[in-house]
């Protein structure tokens, strides 16, 4: 029986400078579904997924993954994966050498799976061209492939689809759609409608430090 993630954000309320982002922030995610977060820039939709995979602490409130309170419990979520902002690599290696290294700190994906992985997300892992030399497609379409490459059950994705062409969107829709069947607990956040109306099966939107969810997929 396959084991689903859940993923609680409980009470959020996280203030920069006494600028309050979040106030009172409840969410609750669930393996099987993917989730989109909509909302203008600067609404605190990185900062919202920073204190999900633990990299900064909320004022208030908890986030628990399986019951597991992030920063008392464990300091990261178990079995995530993330692309928040633009993921930083290696420019002078290759893309297949940027995963190897970054496989090395957990040791969870092997050398077969990375390629395996690559060939996923539509790049040639035995292609020697350097990440510097990617295109921002390539680059994105390597983002993805860090982020799924040790089979997580929780993936975090800011706008997933940043800088690939109409063939690149609708491969990586179809890919997310299909760890979604894989009872993953995926939550994206994307400027980009279209994305949202196929992919998401509830959507929140970020407004004033809240994040409501209502009809807004059918209005998009």
């Amino acid at each position: 029986m396959t084991r689903e993630y859940r993923l609680a954000v409980k009470h959020i309320t996280k203030s920069f400078k006494k600028e309050k982002i979040f106030e009172d922030v409840n969410l609750d995610f669930s393996g099987g579904h993917i989730y989109g977060i909509v909302g203008k820039n600067g609404t605190g939709k990185s900062v919202l997924f920073k204190m999900i995979c633990g990299f900064i602490h909320a004022d208030e409130g908890e986030i628990e993954v399986n019951g597991k309170k992030i920063g008392k419990d464990i300091d990261f979520p178990e079995s995530m994966g993330a692309i928040i902002e633009a993921p930083g690599f290696l420019p002078y290696q290759s893309g297949i050498k940027n995963l190897e290294y970054l496989a090395g700190i957990r040791k969870i994906a092997t050398h077969d799976t990375i390629i395996k992985t690559m060939e996923m997300v539509g790049l040639d892992p035995f292609s020697k061209k350097r990440v510097g030399k990617y295109s921002l497609g390539m680059k994105q379409r390597l983002a993805i492939a860090q982020a799924i490459m040790e089979n997580p059950m929780i993936i975090i994705l800011d706008e997933p689809m940043n800088g690939l062409d109409k063939n690149g969107v609708e491969e990586i829709r179809q890919l997310l759609l299909s760890m979604k069947n894989d009872h993953k607990t995926i939550v994206i956040a994307s400027h980009n409608a279209e994305d949202i109306q196929v992919l998401c099966d509830e959507v929140y939107e970020m407004e004033n430090g809240k994040l409501d969810v209502n009809s807004i997929k059918q209005q998009i």
